[in-house]
């Protein structure tokens, strides 16, 4: 079948073999980068109009520095109300001086990479399509869904409540992943403790809802693209979950929209992102915002990033989600003028 790198349909193009032959050479996007592919193939091609590349420079996404958190009070209320306005406003925030070392940071970093370039035979042992396995290598989790693939291949860890043995997870991440867990999940509740206040509630409010109870570790590895203009490293989409953060190296790419523009999330040194998921914005009744966001595809490669998510996915919780009656917007009293 003749592969070409245009988004016409080839004449006698079979969508489910070309999905097929990728899906069961458990190789990924990465294993079509070895074997020296120069053009796209036509299953990762978007659509004429996908094209979203187009952003604003003048804007900037905020970046707050959480020194002094725990140890000054006048420095706390300033976090609180800057974790509010960005939660509110844009939904995405970067915090340097989070309290996780840069050693941690970097062999995160180190050891989602030496997974993703494992000699595939030993690779593809991990590789599945299962969307009940705690561990799962894959490219595409939406493969014979979407449209069209992105230009990513993804290690996922469902860590805790219910942790897997050590021994289960690859050896080239083993430790790290442990440890990064543990950080996470005292960063991740840190975060939910700042937006509680943020939102004038008890400081345990959201921890209390379960907001940081579960927590899944996915680890993305997106080779270099030759034909970066045809395709996606993440389609446009918002995260459903309550928050994520995430950590990646300096290539650049992600995306977020903001007032109907796009603006660039530029790596910062030692930062680590965070976004609000549709399920924070549910439960604080829209004050706390949920954005869409992209990565787009580089000819420089590979971007390399760990997105950590808190939900309640595979929690057996006897209870459903909705707007929290804390956050409801306070109305006046015509007669008294009195807040109900």
């Amino acid at each position: 079948m003749e592969v070409t790198g245009t988004s016409e349909i080839p004449e006698g193009y079979d969508r489910a073999s070309e999905l097929k032959a990728f899906d069961e050479s458990k190789a990924g996007v990465k294993g079509l980068v070895d074997a020296g592919v120069s053009i796209v193939p036509r299953m990762f091609i978007k659509p004429p109009n996908h094209d979203l590349r187009n952003c604003n420079p003048q804007l900037t996404t905020p970046v707050m520095d959480l020194h002094g958190l725990d140890s000054d009070p006048v420095r706390r209320k300033e976090i609180v109300e800057m974790v509010r306005e960005a939660s509110e406003t844009w939904g995405f925030f970067s915090v340097v001086n989070h309290g996780i070392p840069e050693s941690v940071l970097e062999e995160m970093m180190d050891g989602t990479r030496r997974f993703h370039e494992l000699d595939n035979e030993v690779k593809k042992e991990f590789y599945t399509r299962d969307p009940l396995s705690n561990l799962i290598y894959t490219s595409n989790f939406d493969l014979y869904v979407d449209k069209s693939a992105d230009w990513r291949d993804t290690k996922y860890c469902l860590i805790d409540p219910h942790p897997l043995h050590p021994q289960e997870l690859p050896a080239t991440c083993r430790d790290i992943m442990m440890e990064y867990k543990e950080q996470m999940m005292r960063l991740g509740h840190k975060l939910l403790e700042l937006m509680s206040e943020g939102l004038e509630l008890n400081l345990n409010h959201l921890k209390d809802m379960d907001c940081g109870e579960e927590l899944a570790i996915l680890c993305h590895y997106y080779p270099a693209c030759p034909q970066p203009e045809l395709t996606m490293g993440t389609t446009n989409h918002s995260d459903n979950d309550f928050l994520t953060i995430l950590l990646q190296n300096q290539i650049g790419g992600l995306q977020i929209l903001h007032q109907d523009q796009w603006v660039d999330v530029h790596p910062v040194p030692g930062a680590l992102v965070i976004n609000l998921g549709d399920l924070m914005q549910l439960i604080t009744n829209d004050k706390l915002k949920s954005a869409e966001h992209i990565v787009l595809a580089n000819r420089r490669g590979p971007r390399v990033s760990v997105a950590s998510f808190f939900s309640t996915f595979h929690l057996p919780l006897p209870k459903l989600y909705g707007p929290s009656r804390n956050c409801y917007p306070k109305r006046i009293h015509q007669n008294t003028g009195k807040l109900r």
